[in-house]
């Protein structure tokens, strides 16, 4: 009977001991987010990163857990570190779907791309994965805070790319790669219609064809084009280039 006592006694102070344990550990768990997220205020990114990372290990699958996964986003985000944002938000909205920080860590991902979107004479893979992280955020949140923030920013963003497009027409006007320059030319028409850079398409569609002789499709263009131009000031230089070059030909006749 004695044994049985001091078994049962000896299970008691185990038990209790294991219960305790475990709540200085979540008590532990709890001073450290705590701990990150003064450092995060405090503008002392790279130990919150720390902390929030001994949290998410040692509190994954907690509620805690999904916290700092966030928080760990929001520290390089605000460092700076714009690439490395993007990956531990990633990791929150593939993992962690149910979080309530999903919808502000995927406006982050886009806000991070349009930051890291160079100049538009640049390479612009950021600005088009921006654009299209926009879109999705758009499709999935139409009645979210950041709205028209995100309506704003897929214009300037779209207003980038369509000026980066023009450019390139430019460019071939310069080579006297007439074909080449419509071409673009109609390709800025078409897909950046709500830029303004479209009118100087426009006038570079009116141009391309008096430069490569096609005077008749000049004509053509300018006269469709012709309200357009006129309101934004590029309808003379567009026909004083058809009547140079139209004289240029028929003195070679």
């Amino acid at each position: 009977m004695k044994l049985l006592f001091l078994s049962v006694l000896f299970m008691s102070l185990i038990l209790t001991g294991c219960a305790g344990s475990k709540t200085l550990q979540e008590s532990s768990i709890q001073e450290i987010f705590k701990n990150g997220l003064d450092n995060l205020e405090e503008e002392k990114y790279l130990q919150a990163q720390s902390d929030f990372t001994q949290v998410l290990i040692r509190g994954s699958g907690s509620d805690l857990g999904d916290d700092a996964q966030y928080y760990i986003g929001e520290a390089y985000y605000r460092n700076e570190e714009y690439m490395s944002a993007i990956v531990e938000y990633e990791k929150l909205t593939r993992r962690m779907g149910f979080s309530p920080y999903v919808e502000d860590a995927r406006f982050k991902i886009c806000e991070s791309y349009k930051i890291e979107s160079p100049k538009y004479f640049h390479d612009q893979e950021y600005t088009e994965k921006a654009l299209e992280r926009y879109q999705e955020f758009l499709d999935d949140y139409p009645d979210s805070e950041y709205f028209d923030e995100v309506l704003f920013s897929i214009e300037s963003l779209r207003d980038k790319m369509g000026l980066k497009l023009y450019e390139t027409g430019i460019l071939y006007m310069k080579m006297e790669e007439y074909y080449s320059a419509r071409m673009t030319f109609n390709k800025v028409i078409d897909l950046y219609y709500d830029t303004p850079i479209v009118y100087e398409a426009k006038a570079g569609v009116v141009e391309a064809f008096a430069y490569n002789k096609e005077i008749d499709e000049a004509y053509k263009s300018i006269n469709s084009f012709e309200t357009d131009l006129k309101a934004n000031n590029l309808y003379d230089d567009a026909m004083e280039t058809i009547l140079k070059i139209e004289k240029m030909v028929s003195q070679r006749k």
